[in-house]
């Protein structure tokens, strides 16, 4: 996938090497698609950041990280995209994350820092990882690739977000998505049996 010599003719911002027009229309599709989920990840998390409902915080990122670990998974199970230049075109600096990346830090705070696997095929290591980074890191990746999409680049972006989510943030994505579900399990399971009993019993004699 890292190999990017073949110089191919470019149309409509794909490469012609996908001979057949559907395939290209297919593509274009998946750009769009993938574009919005991307735009729509990094709407929630600017959101989130913004702390403007701090109780809401984690069911819009169990969301909008379902939906983009969603669209990696299309991009993980098509064919590698070649695009149409050996190397990647300079798309400009990336988007500052660094404060959403803090405003994120402040909203959890205590609930940051998790145990990871390196990998859990070849490297069974657990070392600290952190939601907050997790979330940012995601947001880079999807944001660099914007970049392309918006400046026609269509191949250029289906690349990025191909590749970028099958060696970082694929994975990041599914970790976070993880440590989400498990707070919001913890909220919702660990209450004190007493209190549960006295609220049932209540309910079930309510008048």
């Amino acid at each position: 996938m890292s190999d990017r010599s073949t110089e191919t003719p470019v149309t409509d911002g794909l490469a012609v090497s996908v001979e057949n027009a559907a395939e290209r229309q297919e593509l274009r599709r998946l750009a769009d698609e993938t574009a919005a989920d991307a735009q729509a990840y990094l709407d929630a998390l600017t959101e989130v950041a913004a702390g403007s409902a701090p109780d809401t915080a984690i069911p819009v990122l169990l969301l909008a990280l379902s939906q983009t670990s969603v669209a990696g998974a299309r991009l993980g199970a098509i064919s590698d995209v070649v695009p149409s230049e050996r190397f990647e075109p300079d798309a400009g600096p990336d988007p500052d994350v660094d404060p959403v990346r803090q405003n994120l830090a402040n909203l959890f705070h205590g609930l940051d820092d998790y145990a990871d696997v390196v990998d859990p095929l070849t490297n069974h290591e657990v070392v600290r990882a952190s939601l907050v980074d997790d979330l940012a890191d995601v947001a880079t990746e999807l944001a660099h690739g914007l970049k392309h999409y918006r400046a026609g680049r269509i191949d250029e972006a289906l690349w990025w977000w191909q590749y970028s989510y099958l060696s970082t943030w694929g994975v990041r994505a599914t970790s976070a998505l993880r440590v989400l579900q498990t707070v919001l399990a913890h909220l919702r399971l660990d209450a004190d049996p007493d209190t549960v009993a006295d609220a049932e019993f209540e309910a079930l004699h309510v008048s």
